[in-house]
């Protein structure tokens, strides 16, 4: 069975022009998503993932109706032929029933898989040139080290609640346990 989906991005924009293509294409139920591409929550579309079954094809109108970005694409099509479920868009002319839109689907995987590895290269080597420049990274402290030290004091000497500590000095918990670790670690350190 051919299912199809679409997606508008606003409750404004008319689906016509989708729904339309995915009629003429047979598609034989439609779901169709009234929200942003940047929306990781989109109902129809689950609604529409729960209805396929393995033989089915899933169909939209076109790539970026479906996916957020090239990564969930793939994520998509991948998931999609796990379940022996085909893709199809319609004005790429991409239909993974076929060995060539298999392979231009692999291709966008490739594609997508050389950016993830630049993108990690790049991040990489901009990390070891600001160590190299003495730069550590990271956040800075929420305290100083004389508030810090504060804060770790009554944490120690069980005064005043882990909420209390945290309020007094507008942390969270995490970071209290976080310069309590340190503090402890510190004192190992020293002979």
């Amino acid at each position: 069975m051919l299912i199809g989906y679409a997606r508008v991005s606003t409750q404004d924009q008319n689906p016509d022009l989708q729904r339309d293509a995915l009629e003429r294409a047979e598609c034989k139920e439609i779901y169709i998503d009234r929200v942003t591409g940047t929306a990781a929550h989109r109902p129809e579309l689950e609604r529409a993932r729960a209805r396929l079954r393995e033989g089915d094809t899933l169909v939209v109108w076109r790539l970026d109706r479906l996916g957020r970005s090239l990564k969930d694409l793939i994520e998509w099509v991948a998931y999609l032929e796990e379940q022996g479920v085909a893709f199809k868009s319609l004005q790429e002319s991409i239909d993974t029933t076929t060995s060539t839109g298999k392979l231009v689907f692999h291709m966008f995987g490739a594609l997508a898989e050389f950016e993830r590895n630049l993108i990690r290269e790049r991040t990489q080597a901009g990390l070891a040139a600001a160590r190299a420049r003495g730069r550590k990274g990271g956040r800075s402290k929420a305290l100083s080290p004389v508030k810090r030290q504060r804060a770790v004091e009554l944490y120690n000497n069980r005064e005043v609640s882990v909420k209390e500590i945290c309020a007094m000095f507008a942390i969270s918990k995490p970071t209290l346990y976080s310069y309590v670790q340190e503090s402890q670690n510190a004192s190992k350190v020293k002979p």
